[in-house]
């Protein structure tokens, strides 16, 4: 009979998976990054081509002049236009987590996940709240900005609860944020590339990386 040949590599790499199982949140997909970055793309489409295409009205002249009725409407619209892109891509993040936890055999509720979401709705709750003072008092120019940085701050709190990719695209969306702020007459396009292209890149690495 042959001895089985014990490998201590191996039997590192699994206590570490095991390890890594148990703290972090691995049920998040890369498909749910990817989801929510086609979802922000359609709704930059439709703010550029029918919210400020169908008003006939350029970003410029609504920067300039923020306070005017027909302004307000298209800040109105705007906002909406993003309430629905936060929906969906929660839709589609809680879908597509619940779907690769009933793949993988694990809960997708449990007290880590309950953590997880402490984490990220207190700077989530807090951004909305400063969002809805500047809805309210027509400064829609750093709105963009501060959708970036407070959501960024949402994903480096998550990213001690998950996968480390998470940390790294939340540090991205804080510094396009910064950048917005200072760039305000292109804050719409900063808005796409941080929850639009960037959440596309960073979803099909997580995915390839460990789902793939």
């Amino acid at each position: 009979m042959k001895a089985n040949i014990v490998n201590p590599k191996e039997d590192l790499q699994t206590i570490r998976e095991i390890m890594e199982r148990s703290s972090k949140f691995v049920s998040l997909s890369g498909l749910s990054g990817i989801f929510a970055g086609v979802c922000a793309l359609i709704g930059a489409a439709v703010a550029w081509f029918f919210i400020f295409g169908g008003d006939n009205i350029s970003i410029d002249d609504f920067l300039q002049n923020p306070a005017g009725f027909h302004n307000m409407h298209i800040g109105y619209n705007l906002a909406m236009d993003g309430l629905l892109v936060l929906g969906f891509a929660i839709l589609g993040t809680v879908y597509f987590s619940f779907r690769k936890a009933r793949v993988s055999g694990r809960k997708l509720w449990t007290n880590l996940t309950l953590r997880l979401l402490i984490h990220v709705m207190i700077p989530l709750i807090s951004g909305g709240i400063i969002i809805v003072v500047l809805l309210f008092r027509g400064i829609y120019d750093l709105i963009p900005s501060f959708m970036l940085i407070f959501y960024g701050l949402s994903l480096v709190n998550a990213g001690k609860f998950t996968f480390g990719e998470i940390h790294h695209l939340g540090l991205t969306e804080i510094v396009l944020g910064l950048i917005a702020s200072i760039f305000t007459a292109y804050s719409l396009l900063f808005w796409t590339i941080g929850f639009g292209l960037v959440h596309i890149l960073y979803g099909m690495l997580v995915y390839f990386r460990h789902e793939g």
